[in-house]
Order: C-alpha cells, then sequence, then structure tokens
C-alpha cells in the first residue's frame, strides 16, 4: 500500500484556506487539492506491505505519545522545487519554537517507527508544508508565492498524527486517501 503521515488540520483550518484559495483558483492554471484532502504529510511511505501494518502502528503510536501537542497556523507559501520552476504550490506551517520542536522530534520519531516496522522513508529533508495545487510542468508562480505570502489563517492545536493510505487514480482522476489509524500526541 502507498501510505502516509500527517498532521490533518482541523475543519476551521482547512475552511478558512479553501475559502482564500476558491476566489483564486479559477485564475491558476492548476490541479487544486481538494479541501477534504489538505494536509501536512510528515512521512510519505511509498510501499508498505500489509503484514508490516501492525507494527508500523505501535511504532507510530509510541511515537506520538512521546509527543506534545503544539499550536499551529496555515501561513504563508512557497513552491517545489522552487517559485520559477515550480511542480508544487504549498501552503507553509507557522509555529513558535516549542511547536517546531515538537514537530522536528515528531518526524524523526516516524521515521524510527518506520524503520522498526522494516519500512523505507522517502529520505528528502522534511520541510513542512500543505500542498494546494501542482502544476502540470514546470511554471513560474513567484505571484502565487507572493500571494500566498499575505495568508495567515486561524491557530489550531495540533494533536494528533493521522495514518493514510493513497489509492492513486487513473489517468487524470485524484488519488483518495483513506483514514487507516489515528495517534494522539501526549499521554492520556
Amino acid at each position: 500500500m502507498r501510505m502516509f503521515v500527517a498532521l490533518v488540520p482541523p475543519a476551521p483550518a482547512v475552511e478558512d484556506l479553501d475559502a482564500f484559495l476558491a476566489v483564486r483558483r479559477e485564475s491558476g492554471d492548476f490541479r487544486w487539492t481538494r479541501a477534504e484532502h489538505l494536509h501536512l504529510t510528515v512521512a510519505f511511505l511509498a510501499e508498505v506491505p500489509v503484514r508490516r501494518l501492525d507494527d508500523l502502528g505501535e511504532g507510530l503510536g509510541l511515537a506520538a505519545a512521546r509527543r506534545t501537542p503544539f499550536a499551529a497556523v496555515v501561513a504563508g507559501g512557497g513552491a517545489f522545487p522552487d517559485p520559477t520552476r515550480a511542480r508544487v504550490l504549498y501552503a507553509g506551517l507557522g509555529l513558535d519554537d516549542d511547536g517546531q520542536t515538537e514537530l522536528d522530534r515528531l518526524a524523526a520519531g516516524r521515521r524510527a517507527a518506520a524503520a522498526r516496522a522494516g519500512l523505507e522513508v522517502d529520505g528528502q529533508r522534511f520541510r513542512p508544508h500543505v500542498t494546494i495545487a501542482r502544476c502540470g510542468r514546470p511554471s513560474e508562480v513567484t505571484p502565487w508565492v507572493r500571494l500566498l505570502d499575505g495568508y495567515r489563517g486561524p491557530t489550531w492545536q495540533a494533536d494528533r498524527i493521522t495514518l493514510l493510505a493513497s489509492h492513486l487514480g487513473r489517468s487524470r482522476q485524484r488519488p483518495r486517501y483513506e483514514e487507516v489509524e489515528t495517534f494522539r500526541l501526549g499521554r492520556d
């Protein structure tokens, strides 16, 4: 299975970002991410054998329990690999120092949980972001990044991570995400 571990912003944060983007979507030649798919990927797992799910879930539960909930806000934005030849347009994540520390430790914990379950995690440097659109070909998106720089949504409490399965659509169909399990941050 193709899976990922994510922080999923609560409905008010998603609705605010969606409303900000709604009036702008027609002017951009992008494949926009649907509101129900907006999330911050903490770990991407390209291939997860079903036999590894229990071990992965146990490790993610332990990693989440070691972390403390933190305040987060979707704010600013950017593009991958850069605004002059973008393939992905994203909204950023605003965190105070404590939140950044918790997110960094959470990212390290999910990597360790995946390794203990015998899984490989994408080795790229972790850059917290919420993908809002994809470009069909490399595109100049500097004006969009400037526009996103002025965005700041409502503050929300990051208090759980979610393991999601990603089912790829055929040709131009969008992927479908399925929630597999949710893990609360901190000890109850």
